[in-house]
């Protein structure tokens, strides 16, 4: 191992040597009281903070943490103090990757590469990275000999939906062989220092933090969770150097394996660092040594299927074909058929197809019926099934979905129309991922595809609005009392393996992804899966929503990390939090009320906080009395912190959240409160952000709370 070894401690030794004349050179221009942090998160400098516990808020907080990293550099012949060495390369890259950003917010701005990954991007992540969807985090580093290589290797992992990061000459070499990049292609190009690739690193440790509540400063607790919980690898392509030997010791020593171009000899580890000199099998290595099995998408089409595309914009200039409410009519309707109604695999087109060589962008009118039969299908799934429709179209490449029922939009490029992609495919894809899917459920299933304007007028007033009707009649029906089970759900527990949702009809899942119906399909679908029943059995308090069978539930679900958890309460044993929550609810302790905010949101709020350091005592699986993570929709719940007053408590949100939620929150306030436009009397930034502004704004208004007992 010694030629292995030597490499290491040259390159670290080198980082060291750099990162402290760095150092040094910055308090010299800029004073050791000059601020340091890198943008948008509330985890300071990340690595250095989760290993540490250190809290680098200055220039003059670096020098001690130079020494640190020197000291991890023992230069013995031994690999286990070799990958040591490697932490503190990744300590020293950090160091000179924040200084960028001392003296210049965006350092990266006329680089092809973003840098630093914020906070919200990571949270972002958590709801795809736990059902699979990013079954994997690939980094892709340095020059490839061949261009074609690079572009093969990325391009595979982009189909699986791997998420891949890149740093180095390697960028432009995928970009120029046509690989599509960009956070909403899950391909990300960090930038062409090796320094940059900490911005990778600190995206895995971000997630102990988040996620797995993993206490600042217990090195241990960290490495075990990036090894055990976070399915990285590492790929370098071209000549290797010192450094980059260096950095890939730091990516062993985090549990990420590393997989190299050239051939190694005897130096190769084997589980942790192997030689792939033939690139048609990097991929397959590369899954293997994190033991990542990707489920193939059963679907043939002339162009590539995968949730890479998933965040994909089509813009209008790119547009061959827009199916589109605005101007037409359109809506998505699956029905539940008897089993001689559907003749399996069935996909019809009902009208003119899309015309060919068009020259100006088309608009068409779109009906989606499915047609669905199975001896265990219940017509509660059907909404479901059509809630899926959005992502399966998104996973086309070349395809835009928004919206959904009656109003949505649809738009095919003019590239993937050109490729042979027409609404015959958009059938085979609805087809294979029901049967995939949903195949527990539904045995047949036929699709058609509706085009002719006076038809989809017809169907759309006498068949879709009526069942949609009659849907949410059956939803307005559905009250936490109206129903005797409750669902767990712990999708999240492979990153926060002490967090467990309970899912009510009135209080969907933080992430905003799975609602009661959801659970209730997941469990029909997956009776041993993350929903299990919960019998609404032993009450203990109706106003807070402490139920026996609830508190068994989590404990069981949480293996003793939880014991008592409330429904409906963010005071007395409040639900847990996983990281990955769209909001997040506060006590303001001056005006007596309730802060939300949403992950977009970036400003500063009344409680003197951000969003991100809100949310980094509020994730991981932990009880935080007086804050809350929840998903969107359930602001405007009659079930909404009602234990201490419910929506009647809500005083500040972000403009954009409380437009969003507007219409369903006045409803709920004036069924509840007799209150019209009850959302002109919640503050956002635009009214104040300083807690005394937003009392003064309320007491303009008369908000509700002014007459509320103190929620303490």
């Amino acid at each position: 191992m010694s030629v292995l070894t030597d490499l290491i401690y040259g390159g670290s030794n080198a980082v060291a040597g750099l990162t402290e004349g760095a150092v040094n050179d910055a308090i010299a221009k800029f004073g050791a009281d000059k601020s340091i942090a890198m943008p948008d998160t509330a985890y300071f400098l990340p690595t250095i903070y989760a290993a540490t516990g250190v809290k680098v808020k200055t220039l003059g907080d670096l020098p001690a943490c130079v020494g640190v990293l020197k000291s991890l550099i023992s230069n013995k012949e031994d690999l286990g103090e070799a990958l040591n060495a490697g932490l503190a390369t990744a300590v020293g890259a950090e160091i000179l990757e924040a200084l960028k950003y001392v003296d210049n917010a965006n350092p990266y701005e006329n680089e092809s590469g973003i840098g630093f990954v914020p906070d919200p991007i990571i949270r972002s992540l958590g709801v795809p990275l736990v059902t699979g969807d990013i079954p994997g985090v690939a980094v892709v580093l340095g020059k490839a000999d061949n261009a074609a290589d690079v572009v093969k290797v990325v391009k595979d992992y982009q189909d699986k939906g791997i998420m891949t990061f890149m740093v180095g000459d390697c960028i432009e070499q995928a970009i120029e062989g046509g690989v599509r990049a960009g956070l909403e292609f899950r391909v990300i190009p960090l930038g062409h220092d090796v320094t940059s690739v900490i911005h990778v690193v600190t995206v895995a440790i971000r997630a102990a933090l988040i996620f797995g509540a993993v206490e600042p400063g217990n090195l241990a607790a960290l490495l075990a969770y990036t090894k055990d919980r976070v399915p990285a690898f590492v790929n370098t392509f071209g000549a290797i150097d010192s450094v980059v030997v260096s950095a890939g010791a730091g990516a062993i020593a985090l549990g990420f394996p590393v997989v190299v171009d050239i051939d190694l000899g005897e130096n190769q580890v084997p589980g942790a660092l192997v030689s792939v000199t033939d690139h048609d099998q990097t991929v397959k290595t590369s899954l293997e040594l994190r033991n990542i099995k990707v489920k193939a998408k059963a679907v043939s089409l002339p162009v590539s299927y995968a949730a890479a595309f998933e965040g994909e914009i089509i813009r209008k200039k790119d547009t061959y074909v827009e199916f589109d409410s605005d101007h037409n009519p359109t809506f998505e309707l699956v029905s539940t058929m008897t089993a001689d109604e559907v003749e399996d695999h069935k996909i019809v087109i009902d009208g003119p197809d899309i015309p060919e060589n068009a020259e100006e962008l088309i608009r068409m009118p779109l009906a989606t019926t499915i047609q669905v039969y199975g001896a265990k299908m219940q017509p509660d799934f059907e909404s479901v099934i059509e809630r899926k429709i959005h992502a399966w179209f998104n996973y086309i490449e070349g395809v835009m979905h928004t919206g959904q029922r009656n109003l949505f939009r649809i738009r095919i490029s003019k590239s993937s129309f050109e490729s042979g992609l027409r609404l015959k495919d958009f059938g085979e894809v609805l087809y294979s991922m029901i049967m995939d899917e949903f195949g527990s459920v539904v045995d047949k299933c036929q699709v058609t595809f509706v085009t002719d304007l006076e038809k989809v007028k017809d169907q759309l007033e006498n068949v879709a609005m009526p069942r949609y009707r009659m849907r949410d009649d059956r939803l307005a029906s559905l009250t936490d009392e109206s129903v005797d089970t409750f669902y767990t759900c712990i999708l999240c527990q492979s990153f926060a393996p002490a967090h467990c949702c309970v899912v009510t009809p009135e209080r969907l899942g933080l992430c905003g992804a799975v609602s009661w119906l959801d659970a209730k399909a997941t469990f029909e679908l997956a009776p041993t899966g993350p929903s299990q029943p919960i019998p609404k059995e032993g009450v203990i308090d109706e106003r807070l929503g402490a139920y026996e069978a609830v508190n068994a539930a989590i404990a069981s679900a949480t293996h003793g990390a939880v014991e008592t958890v409330t429904l409906y309460s963010i005071l007395e044993d409040p639900m847990t939090s996983c990281g990955c929550f769209e909001c997040i609810c506060g006590i303001e302790p001056l005006s007596n009320g309730l802060v939300i905010v949403n992950r977009e949101y970036t400003g500063m709020t009344p409680v003197g906080m951000t969003f991100g350091k809100l949310a980094s005592t509020t994730g991981g699986g932990v009880q935080t009395p007086g804050f809350m993570g929840h998903g969107r929709n359930f602001i405007a719940s009659k079930k909404f912190v009602s234990a201490e007053g419910g929506i009647s408590r809500i005083v500040w949100m972000p403009k954009e959240l409380k437009d969003d939620v507007a219409s369903r929150l006045n409803k709920t306030a004036k069924e509840v409160l007799g209150i019209d436009n009850f959302t002109d009397m919640i503050a956002d930034e635009t009214i104040a952000t300083d807690a005394e502004e937003v009392m003064a704004y309320l007491t303009s208004k008369g908000h509700p709370v002014l007459n509320m007992e103190p929620i303490m």
